[in-house]
């Protein structure tokens, strides 16, 4: 694999790790920060669980590369979520505004947050691309 496309997966790897080991290692804020949002606290509970889980899941279909397809895929799916969530809060629609509690990244307005989340999103899409491209070599 050529070094320049290992970077979607290093730094992929990287946000996921990051952001789901905060998430169990400040079990507390994450949880009260999920009970914060705008959604009903049964699903907050859940995914307070459910999300750091899920990013640790998805780095370690990253760390391989017959599973990274997946893990490409998985992070286009769960980044999109992550940001219609921002976006639909920064344009106002819904009647308060949560907290924007994601470690590091909460000194980021929610205008911020979605640009960011694009430009990864933008990037998990070229991990993927080149993927397929690797993929289709190996077959031909």
């Amino acid at each position: 694999m050529h070094t320049l496309a290992k970077i979607p997966s290093a730094l992929l790897i990287l946000l996921w790790i990051y952001t789901g080991l905060d998430k169990l290692f400040r079990w507390e804020v994450s949880r009260n920060a999920f009970l914060n949002q705008t959604f009903p606290a049964e699903l907050a509970e859940v995914l307070a669980f459910a999300v750091p889980i899920i990013e640790l899941l998805i780095t370690g279909l990253l760390l391989f590369s017959v599973t990274r397809w997946w893990g490409f895929l998985s992070s286009i799916l769960l980044l999109s979520v992550f940001t219609t969530y921002v976006g639909l809060i920064w344009v106002g629609a819904f009647p308060r505004v949560p907290c924007n509690c994601a470690g590091i990244l909460n000194s980021l307005g929610w205008a911020e947050h979605f640009w960011m989340n694009l430009g990864l999103i933008g990037m998990a899409i070229w991990g993927l691309r080149h993927r397929d491209r690797e993929m289709l070599k190996v077959e031909g």
